[in-house]
This record gives C-alpha cells, sequence and structure tokens, in this order.
C-alpha cells in the first residue's frame, strides 16, 4: 500500500492531507487503504487502476480486451467471477490471460490456475469495466429495458426486490463512476434515459450534451433505483414525477445534487444537476461580466431600496449572477433572506427558505411573512405571477431592496413583460434601479484555439478592426485533450445592463415600446448584449458563431 500511495502522490492524485485522512478511515474499519480512497471519492476508479497497474508491472485492460463470449465457462462459474472480481480474457493450452480488478490478490490468480490447469497471466482491470462485461456475458434474471416500468404501481416485494438490486455491488459501482465522472469533468448535469434496447447517459458540458460510456440495458431499472435511493425518493412510486437532493464526497470535498425523475415509456428518466461549490465562481470577473457592466451594476447594488432583476432563459447564468451579487451584500449590519425553488448553493450568513407549493408555500405567501421578519434585503428566485410582482413592487416601496429574475430576450423587454403583468407604469419608475439581462457562451479553449482573417463581409457588417489593434482578425475552435476535444473550456457571461435616467422614465410613463426604451439605454450609454459578444470574440475569449448561437442575433 505504501508503493501505491506514493504513486498516487506523485501522480498528483491525491495530496498528504487526504492520505491521512483515509488512512485514519482505514485504520478505523479495517478496510485497505485503496478501496477507502474511492469510498470517500477522493481518488477515482480509472485513475486508481492506471496507478495499480503502473505500480504492480501489469498492463491496463481495455474495453477492446473484453470477450464477446464467456471463457472457460465450464471451469469458471459467474459467481465466483464476481465474488473475485475477475473475468478470463482469453486462453490457450497454455496460459489464462486474466482480467482482475486487485492485482493484490494472488488467491484469485491461484484458484484460476487450479481450476483451469493453465499458468495465469494478468491485466488490471477499471471495476466498472469489468462489472459491465460480466453483466454482458452472463445476464441474471433482472428488469429489462422494454419492461414498462410506469404502467402500474409495484408492491412491497417487488419494491424490495429493486432495492436488493440497487445495492449490489456492479449497480454500485457504475452508479458512483458515472457520477465520479462527471464531476471530475466539470459536468453540469448528467442525464440517464432508458429506450428500448439501451440506457443512455450523457453529460452538460459547458451548455451542450455530449454521451458518455453506456451501462447495460439490463441494469436500467436498477440504477435508477439504486440513484433514488441515494436521492431519498420512493422507488415502489414510478407512475409520478419525483424531486430530491443529495451530497456525496467526491475527491475529498462534499459535491450537492438536485436530482428529478420523471416516468417515461421505457423506464424512469432522471437528470441530476451537479451543484459543485468549489467549481462556482461567485465573482463578477470570474463570470465573465465585462468592467463596465460590473460597474453599473455595483452602482445600483449601492442604492438603499428599490429592484433589480436579472433576465434571461433558463440555463444563462441569472441565479450565480444574483449569488454573486447577495454574497457582496452580505454583512453582519444587514438581513437578507432569499425565497427560491429550489435553493441552488447554500450561502453562509444569508437566511434561504425553499417554495414547497404543494402546502401553500408559494413566492407570494412567503413574500408577505418575510416582510413581517424586518429583513433588508429579499432576493426572489423568479417572478413569475403579477401577483408575486406586485408584492416585490410594494416591498421596495416600503424600504426593502429586492432583486429577482424574470425570463425576457432583453433589459428593455423586461419594462413591457412587467407592464403585461399588471404592475402600473408609475410605480415601476419608482422602484426600478437597473435591469441586467445576459447569456452564457462557450469560452474557448487557450489551449487549442486558433486566429483566423476576418471575412470580408463580417468585417463590412460589424466592423471587427474598429475592435482590434492591429490586423483584424477572429479565433475559432480547434479540440484538444484538456478541453475534451471540443475546443471550448467553460462559460462567461456576456450582457447588458440597462439604468432607467429621466429619458427612458418618461417612454416607460408614455408607454413606449421595447425597442424605443432599447434605443433610449444605448444613447444613454447602454452597450447592448450583441455588442458585448462581439467584444468577447474579437477578444478572442468565445467565437462568434456562439454568439449568434448564444444571442441568435439578426441584422
Amino acid at each position: 500500500m505504501e508503493a501505491l500511495a506514493a504513486e498516487l502522490l506523485r501522480r498528483s492524485l491525491l495530496d498528504a492531507r487526504a492520505l491521512e485522512r483515509a488512512r485514519g478511515v482505514a485504520t478505523e474499519t479495517g478496510r485497505r487503504l485503496d478501496a477507502v480512497l474511492v469510498q470517500l471519492g477522493i481518488v477515482g476508479e480509472r485513475a486508481l487502476a492506471e496507478t495499480l497497474a503502473a505500480v504492480s508491472g501489469l498492463p491496463l485492460a481495455t474495453t477492446a480486451d473484453y470477450p464477446t463470449l464467456p471463457v472457460l465457462p465450464d471451469r469458471l462459474r459467474p459467481a465466483f467471477l464476481r465474488a473475485a472480481r475477475a473475468l478470463p480474457l482469453r486462453c490457450d493450452d497454455d496460459e489464462v490471460l486474466l482480467a482482475v480488478a486487485d492485482p493484490l490478490d494472488d488467491f484469485t490468480t491461484r484458484a484460476v490456475a487450479a481450476a483451469s490447469g493453465r499458468r495465469v497471466s494478468r491485466m488490471v482491470a477499471v471495476p466498472v469495466e469489468l462489472e459491465a462485461a460480466l453483466a454482458t456475458l452472463f445476464p441474471a434474471e433482472e428488469a429489462t429495458a422494454g419492461d414498462d416500468l410506469t404502467a402500474e404501481p409495484i408492491g412491497a416485494e417487488e419494491a424490495e426486490r429493486l432495492r436488493d438490486m440497487a445495492s449490489e455491488a456492479p449497480v454500485i459501482r457504475i452508479v458512483n463512476q458515472v457520477i465520479t465522472r462527471a464531476v471530475e469533468a466539470q459536468a453540469s448535469d448528467i442525464h440517464i434515459e432508458p429506450f428500448e434496447d439501451r440506457l443512455r447517459v450523457r453529460y452538460r458540458f459547458d451548455g451542450l450534451l455530449h454521451e458518455a460510456e453506456t451501462p447495460p440495458a439490463r441494469l436500467s431499472a436498477a440504477i435508477v433505483s439504486r440513484i433514488k435511493i441515494m436521492a431519498r425518493l420512493d422507488i415502489a412510486e414510478r407512475r409520478l414525477p419525483q424531486d430530491g437532493r443529495m451530497r456525496l464526497a467526491i475527491r475529498g470535498h462534499d459535491v450537492d445534487f438536485r436530482v428529478a425523475t420523471v416516468p417515461s415509456l421505457w423506464g424512469e428518466t432522471v437528470v441530476l444537476r451537479v451543484l459543485d461549490r468549489s467549481a462556482v465562481a461567485f465573482d463578477y470577473a470570474r463570470l465573465g461580466l465585462a468592467a463596465p457592466v460590473v460597474a453599473r451594476l455595483t452602482a445600483a447594488l449601492e442604492q438603499p431600496n428599490g429592484v433589480l432583476l436579472v433576465t434571461g432563459p433558463t440555463g444563462s447564468g441569472k441565479t450565480t449572477t444574483l449569488y454573486t451579487a447577495l454574497l457582496a451584500l452580505n454583512a453582519m449590519t444587514r438581513k437578507i433572506i432569499t425565497v427560491e425553488d429550489p435553493i441552488e448553493f447554500h450561502l453562509a450568513g444569508i437566511n434561504q427558505i425553499q417554495v414547497r407549493p404543494q402546502i401553500g408555500l408559494t413566492f407570494a405567501t412567503l413574500l408577505r411573512s418575510i416582510l413581517r421578519l424586518d429583513p433588508d434585503i429579499i432576493m426572489i428566485g423568479e417572478i413569475r405571477d403579477t401577483e408575486t410582482g406586485q408584492i416585490a413592487v410594494q416591498a421596495a416601496l416600503t424600504g426593502h431592496f429586492v432583486l429577482s429574475t424574470l425570463h425576457t430576450n432583453s433589459a428593455a423587454a423586461t419594462i413591457t413583460r412587467l407592464r403585461d403583468m399588471g404592475i402600473e407604469d408609475y410605480l415601476l419608475t419608482s422602484v426600478l434601479r437597473g435591469v441586467l439581462a445576459q447569456r452564457l457562451v462557450r469560452r474557448l479553449c487557450t489551449a487549442c484555439r486558433q486566429a483566423t482573417d476576418v471575412p470580408p463581409e463580417i468585417e463590412a457588417r460589424y466592423g471587427i478592426a474598429a475592435r482590434t489593434e492591429g490586423k483584424p482578425h477572429l479565433w475559432h475552435a480547434v479540440g484538444c485533450p484538456r478541453c475534451n476535444n471540443t475546443g471550448y473550456r467553460g462559460r462567461l457571461a456576456i450582457a447588458e445592463f440597462l439604468v432607467p435616467d429621466a429619458e427612458t422614465t418618461r417612454l416607460i410613463l408614455a408607454r413606449a415600446d421595447e425597442g424605443e426604451i432599447e434605443a433610449a439605454a444605448i444613447a444613454a450609454g447602454m452597450r447592448g448584449m450583441f455588442e458585448a459578444g462581439l467584444d468577447a470574440a474579437t477578444a478572442g475569449e468565445t467565437t462568434i458563431e456562439e454568439v449568434y448561437r448564444s444571442i441568435r442575433a439578426e441584422g
């Protein structure tokens, strides 16, 4: 174990502090150090297998090495192979090539040699790949993906069988591997989708979905049940949507997951939202907001009362921006209360309340109650209806500062949206301190991005030369190992910030449309979102294609 620990340290797969923590747990539980490292989420199974292979001097088995038919089925029983976590890959008259998850276990090697009458050479297996191969070669009688799992409720006996399946080592390993890989790759979501002939797993990186390794379709029900058990959901209920949360230790730190299940034709579809605080930047600069936008936002937040709104479509980073603003405002002298659905991250020192519509705990009812708690600042997860909007305005008029979100395409469109919700123009002009509209675009990977000449039609249309020093150029994505061959790594926000001035106030009271309001705001100094996107593209932070995709600008 000391050689393994030294190699893990050399490869920077863990640090001394994590190693000592794992050693303490191993001493207390009597388990081996490598098993504890995986259980605590400090080292992933694949990384551990690669390190074990290096330490033992054995080759690492790949998925291509596994056989399509059982090897020596008359000599080696499936139950033994599963218990030993081993699988013969091929054999001839003299030798058996054996994949083993634990190369330090000599008993399995001796047992296979005795049973086969041949000498044994070994390869180190990645446990999840080994378990998948065993499941494929030796299928057990389990629920198949083709069963209509949502037609009828299941009884206590069937629920217990599902619980037993979900507690088996292969299922636990597959689920842990899927989750660990997502966190290590900094995915924002994990999608698990059963179909007639397969179980599809996809990760969302930087806003786009990418397919991952596919577990055996036969294990669909067991994998979904395992996730539901971890999230404390009812595994016997497969006809209704369910929502839950769970917290796991991944690579030595805690990661929260929001779990949602929905019944579909071939079983339950599951989506896990990865809420990794360590991978989220609550900092305006790291979010990518331009300095002039940050300056306007900061000035608006310094107002003693009023309403500040962040707008954009789902997944545009509105909540992250609001959390960043709240943390900037958080102080011992202020009481901050949030009303959210759901609570994405826990913020120290801030009172966060979860909406529960099923028991009548809505945004509107909570807002009425929390106004009696003497808050200085209120954050509303989203203004969804007229009642919530009107209460927010009244709260601002009575001396509170209110932050919230809306789903609109631009800052100016927020004015007409609030008007459509029944909020009077004179009230709106009295309380509105600013509207931040934003989108998220994928950042170019700085390790592989390439500069290109600007096409003449693009130059003529957008004046790229005026935005750059020297020869005008744009950038395009290439792809490399650092960015998973996507050409992009992370995301940044591009935004516009509307501050009501005398002219926009006059237009609002005159019930002008959003086009007139936007033109007046730009004349007063607001930089439009598409202009901000072009600035990011010419600076090499993103591509002009990303700006088009995100904003869908025309003309």
